[in-house]
């Protein structure tokens, strides 16, 4: 391998972990229900969205490359409840959830490792005829997936109990003040208004 891929596998690798890292860190110190509980009207969830990026990982960088996990995923059964990967059942704990997400990394490094970027896969749930992509491309589209699912959990974990950013100590905000914060929304607030008064 050229010094130049294990630089690209490299970086791929670290902003695919930086959104790993950020979305469990969305689950610490929260009590049971809070993790679980739906808070947007389609159900979004904090829980829910870990199971998600778990089977993201294990279907892009396993199955799709001929590397099957053999976790059991009873979501994608064919007579599955529609959105299962999007919430975590009663008899699923958190435990259960998170550990699944660290395996899924786990196997989903491992492919990263052991195969060329450009080595190309099959997605088994796309169309036939459009079905390939590369182990790049599909890094990327998980990296992606995974940075937006770390964004509703951001949102999430503010509306609960008001933590914000990627982790306990690097929030990239310019103040930790909460009365600095309550004036800037106020002054969103009348910035809103006033604008949609003129419209």
């Amino acid at each position: 391998m050229t010094a130049a891929a294990d630089a690209a596998k490299s970086d791929l690798h670290r902003y695919l972990q930086e959104a790993r890292d950020a979305l469990l860190w969305k689950l610490e110190g929260l009590p049971e229900y809070d993790v679980r509980r739906p808070l947007t009207p389609t159900g979004t969830n904090l829980l829910g969205l870990v199971k998600h990026a778990a089977g993201v990982e294990l279907g892009y960088l396993g199955d799709t490359f001929g590397r099957p996990s053999g976790e059991p995923l009873p979501w994608l059964a064919d007579a599955a409840e529609a959105n299962g990967d999007m919430w975590a059942t009663a008899g699923e704990s958190r435990e259960d959830v998170t550990g699944l997400y660290r395996r899924a990394w786990a196997h989903a490094d491992a492919t990263l490792d052991a195969l060329p970027l450009d080595t190309v896969g099959r997605v088994p749930w796309w169309p036939d005829g459009r079905d390939e992509l590369t182990l790049h491309h599909a890094v990327v589209r998980v990296i992606a997936d995974t940075h937006r699912h770390a964004g509703h959990a951001d949102i999430l974990r503010e509306l609960l109990d008001g933590a914000v950013g990627e982790n306990a100590t690097g929030t990239s905000l310019p103040s930790g003040d909460p009365a600095w914060w309550e004036a800037y929304r106020d002054r969103l607030e009348r910035v809103a208004r006033e604008a949609g008064q003129g419209a």
